[in-house]
């Protein structure tokens, strides 16, 4: 297998090299190689740190980079054959993922370790590896009677089999649907930006004219700035309705039956493990103490924000009636009617803002702000292998020199690519022996790509994305913790991860940061002090409105899985309009299928957890105003949110984190100031 690139043991994937004949193979060998690692382990009897957990996370951490490349690469580049070979592997995976979790003698082996006099003497990332270990088992069923046991690998094989398809079946509805138009009059309203985009998809895809799609940069300046409104209404149909069994292409790739069972697979194995539901389970790994506390937390903010989310809506009405002449206003007409009201009353629109956003430059201003905050240094190096032409790759440095992580950007929409933004790991952080493999990670976006002569220009909110994503970067390469289980983002509970991706967006909002990169693309002018201004004011507009969305999701993700019952199925969508009852001001229609294209709950890390963008956010909030108070590029600040958060990953408790970085506990106030919500 030499000649099989995924098993070279290189500092970064050789991606151009990689085909999907290699996979399998690799993966087969490397799965062989854990298992053997496993079986001298047991053999040896030495349940030191040394004897036990290091050869064992070698072993994973081999695999992982291999497995690391393939699974990005179906994500950014997706094809037929790749996604087969992706797909061959899952089941593979999970089985060994479930007869570790499940080995009695391992679990043994990790208890003696605990109990001995070693474990004193570890650091705190080595203790909560193992701590962290020990529950692992006992959520892997590990004192299941055999038969559960079998039952829980079927479950959790299934489950990674039918969150891929889930996703495959959204990325397929995505790039299925697109209209081409010949005449730019159906396109009226739509910044030139967006018309030079359609117009250059068309060109690239051999046809005459104009071609909208669902990658979101086109989506989203339809259903924004398009005067057509019967336009507008189609995209959002072939946009509500993707992998469902409504709209353009219904029944095709309908996601409902994969959703009613993976629903019951996670509440039945939830039960075998002895849990109520499905979202106490996923409490076994978070801050939050309860579904209660979960609820509560939820529930207490959908009542501050609803009131005022009302009256947004219904002045939103008044001005589409009186000013537009939409006076029976439909879901499609929403973000254009906001746009609409929001450049009347602010005189600003996002396309005031594009030119002073070229990417490029946004970049070189993103590594300054992270230089004044950290003293950290970043450069681009040439000469790496990558996945696509647009594909970048960057190193950080610290004050001495020192190489602290790597990370690749893959920044704009294109077919075949997931839709999206996200941070993942290429590399995790580990000691080995002498040497420590530094940490790398991918950054993905489907930002609007460069148009003709024109370079990328961004909007204000890709800005924010960015440096969103780079917070989560951030937290995965800056990491001084060896023991990679609690590594990055490794082992650090879910609704406290986003809390320095949410942290990064501030800098987007002060004149102090804006200024090292926010200039006009043609003339290098800074953003002008009135156009700030607006921007600023305009902050806060409808964000009643967006934060009783972001709560729907939030109460429809937990409810789905805390109050499951067998019985009654999933009632996906029943559910989905109680809540609406409850916190929702706009009403989609009754044909929306929304949930059908929830890749955050199916097919990704968020089940019974996407409260956590606002349980973060508190933290997020609380930390910044510390900078607020003591200045926004002050550098004893940052040098502690570096060192309190950032180094730490997961392995410490992330209360106690953050009680180290703000020296007492976090408090709502500055996520209620910066939603305009404060009394």
């Amino acid at each position: 297998m030499s000649d099989n690139p995924l098993l070279h043991d290189e500092p970064l994937p050789p991606f151009p090299e990689i085909q999907p004949e290699h996979v399998e193979p690799a993966i087969d060998e490397l799965l062989a190689h854990c298992r053997q690692t496993l079986r001298e382990v047991l053999e040896r009897g030495d349940w030191t740190w040394d004897g036990l957990v290091a050869p064992l996370e070698a072993a994973d951490e081999r695999l992982s980079r291999a497995w690391s490349p393939v699974s990005h690469m179906n994500a950014v580049v997706n094809s037929e054959a790749l996604r087969a070979a992706y797909n061959a592997c899952l089941p593979k995976l999970s089985a060994y993922a479930t007869e570790v979790g499940q080995n009695a003698e391992l679990c043994a082996a990790f208890h003696a370790l605990r109990d001995s006099e070693e474990y004193q003497a570890l650091d705190s990332a080595q203790q909560r590896t193992i701590d962290n270990a020990l529950r692992d088992f006992r959520l892997s069923g590990v004192d299941l009677p055999a038969d559960q046991k079998q039952r829980y690998g079927e479950i959790a094989q299934r489950l990674s089999e039918l969150s891929a398809k889930f996703g495959e079946n959204v990325l397929d509805a995505t790039n299925a649907w697109h209209k081409d138009l010949s005449d730019a009059e159906v396109l009226s309203g739509l910044p030139d930006s967006s018309l030079a985009l359609a117009r250059q998809t068309a060109e690239r895809a051999g046809v005459e004219g104009y071609r909208i799609n669902l990658e979101f940069p086109s989506f989203f300046a339809v259903i924004t700035y398009a005067d057509d409104r019967a336009l507008r209404r189609e995209v959002y149909e072939a946009w509500s309705t993707r992998a469902s069994e409504r709209g353009p292409h219904g029944g095709q790739w309908d996601n409902l039956p994969l959703m009613e069972e993976i629903l019951a697979l996670r509440h039945e194995k939830a039960r075998l493990l002895g849990y109520d539901n499905f979202a106490e389970l996923s409490l076994a790994k978070k801050m939050a103490g309860s579904t209660d506390e979960v609820l509560g937390f939820l529930n207490d903010l959908a009542e501050r924000a609803r009131p005022r989310a009302e009256d947004e809506l219904a002045e939103l009405r008044r001005f589409a009636g009186e000013e537009l002449g939409l006076t029976d206003l439909q879901a499609w007409d929403i973000p254009y009617a906001s746009e609409k009201l929001r450049q009347a009353r602010f005189q600003l629109s996002d396309e005031d803002l594009r030119p002073y956003f070229p990417a490029e430059r946004v970049m070189a201003g993103l590594f300054e702000v992270v230089q004044r905050l950290y003293g950290l240094h970043i450069e681009e190096r040439q000469g790496v292998p990558v996945w696509h032409e647009d594909v970048r790759y960057y190193e950080i440095r610290d004050r001495d020199g020192d190489l602290r992580g790597a990370f690749y950007t893959d920044l704009y929409a294109r077919p075949h690519k997931r839709g999206g933004a996200w941070m993942d790991e290429c590399r995790a952080r580990m000691r080995q022996g002498e040497r420590v493999q530094v940490p790398v990670a991918y950054l993905t976006c489907n930002f609007t790509p460069a148009v003709g002569d024109q370079p990328a220009l961004l909007t204000h909110g890709e800005v924010t994305t960015l440096f969103h994503e780079f917070g989560h970067g951030l937290h995965h390469m800056l990491t001084r913790v060896e023991a990679p289980a609690v590594a990055g983002i490794r082992g650090v509970a879910w609704d406290a991860v986003e809390l320095p991706s949410q942290f990064m967006e501030n800098w987007c909002w002060e004149r102090e940061a804006l200024d090292l990169f926010a200039a006009h693309y043609q003339t290098g002018a800074r953003i002008p002090e009135d156009l700030f201004r607006r921007m600023r004011a305009a902050r806060n507009f409808q964000s009643a409105m967006q934060m009783v969305r972001q709560l729907e999701f939030s109460l429809f993700d937990f409810r789905l899985h805390a109050g499951y019952d067998p019985e009654r199925g999933a009632r996906i969508y029943p559910l989905l309009e109680e809540v609406r009852e409850q916190v929702a001001v706009v009403r989609p229609p009754e044909w929306n299928r929304f949930a059908n294209s929830f890749g955050h709950i199916f097919a990704g890390g968020y089940a019974a957890g996407y409260y956590s963008y606002k349980w973060a956010e508190v933290l997020s909030a609380d930390a910044y105003s510390r900078f607020e108070e003591e200045g926004i590029f002050n550098q004893q600040a940052g040098h502690e949110f570096m060192t309190h958060i950032l180094e730490k990953g997961g392995s410490e408790d992330p209360m106690v984190l953050f009680r180290n970085f703000r020296g007492r506990a976090p408090r709502i106030d500055a996520l209620l100031r910066h939603s305009g919500l404060a009394a």
